[in-house]
């Protein structure tokens, strides 16, 4: 276990969860921040961390971590949760992950003063597995960031459950499931490129939501999987066990252990520890570019050479001739030329080498507000060769701005 913890915000109270604040000293961190340092695992995504599990569940409330006091976010019993999952029946269960399964569920949504709001409502329960690579602390980060912010691109967190050895998380349910599905399972049918940029501009929003608050937040692991969507495609931010407090004052970084996901981390982070809110923007460049190209970030079944998605596009993204070669080919040629070199320029701007060329991520709201409504639309035709990438072989456009 790393000896350098920043403590959660303590707040004591009957019958809840509690820890004594603490100081990082690698950071210089005051007590109440927060720095929560968990491997976030998904399916088929490599992670990376400087050490394996912690913090493990305790077995009794006196032994149980501090938690923010929210008036927005509900208390449940464990088994109100084990009614509203159906006694977590396995065709409930909506994934899994290293925090454990995700279950469909159905409750009332109560309000600050016991009000009900409305009934029945559906909502995705998740059950920390004792056994699994993440643990309370990271449970607590989610908590407390959700507890205290609310976003229209931050998935709501309705309520948990801190009884004994039970944590669990409810949230809003996401009908549409992650972007990652979406944009790599072999059955889903290809996103079209209004929506992909609905996309990219919803999450942008929900990062810059994180990095513009009161405190600052750096989310720490913006990807594909942490990416929900709703019915109408909406993207909403979710997973913040890994979520940090921002520099204050004048701290240029905070120092912390690597943690992540392996392709999508920013390199001058896994390189040195240090953490900034331009970390989170490079990350942010390799959605943009997966959402670009419909490329995994890390993918060792493609031809040697094309692995990396950022070593591989780098090259392509400033060209105006050949940046077209790393267009998605599922898209049938059918998008906006125009907006398609925007983004693919704005991927190159957010992944530059240098942290303090990034731009903030209000800007990169900005960017992409214009190519919402982008008109020209291209129909083109590719040939993919092995090794080299994608060939246009021809292309129209109406030419419309």
């Amino acid at each position: 276990m790393c000896a350098c913890w920043e403590a959660l915000h303590v707040k004591f109270w009957s019958g809840s969860c509690k820890e004594e604040a603490a100081t990082d000293v690698s950071s210089g961190a005051k007590p109440g921040s927060l720095n929560v340092s968990f491997v976030n695992e998904a399916p088929s995504v490599q992670q990376m961390s400087s050490e394996s599990n912690g913090g493990s569940v305790p077995a009794t409330p006196n032994f149980e971590k501090g938690l923010q006091e929210s008036s927005s976010v509900r208390v449940f019993t464990y088994n109100e949760l084990k009614s509203a999952t159906r006694n977590f029946r396995p065709n409930s269960a909506l994934g899994e992950g290293g925090f454990g399964t995700v279950y469909k569920g159905w409750v009332d949504d109560i309000g600050p003063k016991g009000v009900k709001i409305a009934s029945n409502i559906t909502v995705a329960v998740k059950v920390l597995n004792q056994e699994g690579s993440q643990g309370h602390r990271e449970w607590l980060a989610e908590v407390n960031v959700l507890g205290q912010l609310r976003h229209p691109h931050l998935v709501r967190l309705i309520g948990y459950c801190c009884e004994n050895e039970h944590r669990l998380l409810v949230y809003e349910y996401m009908p549409f499931g992650s972007l990652e599905n979406h944009l790599f399972r072999k059955a889903a049918l290809p996103l079209s490129w209004a929506t992909r940029m609905k996309i990219a501009y919803c999450a942008a929003k929900g990062l810059a939501f994180l990095h513009g608050a009161e405190k600052p937040v750096i989310y720490r692991d913006f990807k594909t999987s942490n990416i929900l969507l709703d019915s109408d495609y909406t993207a909403k931010l979710s997973d913040f066990g890994l979520a940090k407090d921002g520099p204050q004052g004048d701290q240029t970084h905070v120092s912390t252990r690597v943690m992540g996901t392996y392709g999508y981390a920013a390199p001058e982070y896994v390189m040195t520890g240090h953490l900034t809110s331009r970390s989170d923007v490079y990350s942010f460049g390799v959605v943009l570019l997966e959402l670009l190209t419909g490329r995994q970030s890390i993918d060792k079944t493609r031809p040697s050479g094309e692995h990396n998605l950022v070593e591989w596009a780098r090259p392509y993204l400033r060209d105006k001739r050949k940046f077209l070669r790393i267009v998605d080919p599922r898209l049938d040629g059918v998008y906006s030329v125009k907006g398609a070199h925007k983004a693919a320029t704005l991927a190159f701007q957010c992944l530059s080498q240098n942290p303090k060329a990034r731009p903030l991520m209000s800007f990169v709201v900005e960017a992409l507000e214009p190519l919402q409504n982008m008109r020209d639309m291209a129909t083109a035709s590719y040939t993919y060769v092995a090794g080299s990438g994608i060939v246009t072989s021809s292309q129209t456009g109406n030419g419309a701005q």
